[in-house]
């Protein structure tokens, strides 16, 4: 090793660090802009309601004062007819009843008080109120124009509201999420993993949040059984759209992973770095049902990556067991004795049929039984040779 190789790396990890410095400066001024941009729109939003409330203004109120504004504001985008509307539907959907009461539900408020209260429920309510705008506000207006109008419910609503505050998703991968049916998947079947034992409360939250019950690989186009290393290729030629199903924020660090012990060397399927986490994810590959066996692997691994890749400044690495089937019991028994924070999760590699449709269509083997009784083998006692 020469004795220029210590200079040329700690130069490389201070470029680093300044790029990662004006990254964040940029991210946060981009971030403090977007606050006031929402922030006004919920107020204009707010003041057109209020208005047509007390006063008595109808619809036409609208395009007279996007007519006044854009004259007042030549050359400034968002001040259409169409724009005080969505702005009037984005104060009045998120302060609605239902919407307030879903928000309180998952927060696990109890919001029965005893007679007497009033002054505390006053109090509770512009608690509420506070939270709902901070929420908003985290989020950019183009991703609020999505969630108007393509979800009516107020429980999805939230659910994609919450998770792009928290985790910074972009635009695309919202609409992804969206359309993979995310929020469904988390109220069909309950996460299964140790968080809560293997990491601090804060950061357990947290990576429960990245990781789902199960992942749609539905995009790999796959209609036949294959090899767990086949699997790996279709998702490496699919990566981008592999990192959008895993949720923003994961960065991929590379496939077969080489780490060593002594003598020994060992693979990693797939090992990533999530950005807000700050924590190196490994996934190990099952294409069959989930075995006790497959926990005790991932936790030697994660011993492996916390000794020998996990940077100083780093969280605990992490740890997604993506197999084709798994029983809740038997991963939560296998989980308990790891030290390591271990997910496992499922992945659908076609469509789920519609509930309606389920026993009514022939499985694969049935179809194939009937084949071979309509068309025994050639030169059997059924059917003539040619």
């Amino acid at each position: 090793m020469s004795a220029t190789t210590p200079i040329l790396f700690d130069y490389a990890r201070f470029v680093e660090g300044l790029k990662r410095r004006i990254d964040g400066a940029r991210l946060s001024a981009a971030r403090a802009v977007n606050r006031e941009l929402v922030a006004l729109y919920w107020d204009m939003g707010q003041a057109i309601r209020e208005q047509q409330a007390h006063q008595g203004w109808g619809d036409a109120v609208v395009d007279r004062l996007a007519r006044d504004l854009k004259a007042s504001f030549p050359g400034t985008a968002g001040f259409s007819a169409a724009s005080l509307w969505r702005m009037r539907q984005f104060h009045e959907t998120y302060t609605a009843p239902e919407f307030l009461a879903q928000l309180v539900r998952e927060s696990g408020c109890d919001t029965q008080r005893p007679r007497g209260s009033k002054a505390l429920a006053v109090a509770d309510h512009r608690q509420l109120a506070q939270a709902v705008r901070d929420m908003v506000e985290a989020v950019p207006w183009g991703h609020h124009v999505n969630l108007l109008s393509r979800l009516e419910d107020a429980g999805q609503r939230l659910f994609y509201l919450k998770a792009t505050a928290r985790f910074g998703w972009s635009r695309n991968v919202l609409l992804n999420q969206i359309k993979a049916q995310a929020y469904e998947r988390s109220l069909a079947e309950g996460k299964v993993h140790n968080f809560a034992l293997a990491l601090p409360e804060h950061f357990a939250e947290q990576a429960e949040e990245a990781l789902k019950s199960s992942y749609n690989l539905e995009f790999l186009g796959i209609r036949r059984e294959i090899k767990e290393r086949e699997l790996e290729d279709h998702l490496i030629d699919r990566l981008r759209d592999f990192i959008l199903e895993l949720g923003y924020g994961f960065c991929f660090v590379g496939r077969q992973y080489r780490l060593t012990l002594g003598r020994k060397e060992y693979f990693i399927d797939l090992l990533f770095y999530h950005r807000f986490l700050k924590a190196l994810v490994a996934i190990e590959l099952k294409i069959g049902p989930f075995e006790p066996e497959f926990a005790g692997k991932m936790d030697f691994y994660l011993n492996l990556l916390n000794e020998k890749e996990r940077a100083p400044d780093d969280a605990p690495s992490i740890g997604i067991i993506l197999c084709a089937e798994k029983d809740n019991l038997e991963v939560e028994f296998a989980l308990k004795s790891k030290s390591n924070p271990i997910g496992v999760a499922e992945y659908h590699l076609q469509g789920k049929l519609p509930a309606a449709m389920k026993g009514k269509l022939p499985t694969a083997r049935q179809l194939q039984e009937v084949v071979r009784a309509s068309y025994p083998p050639l030169g059997s006692p059924g059917r003539p040779s040619r």
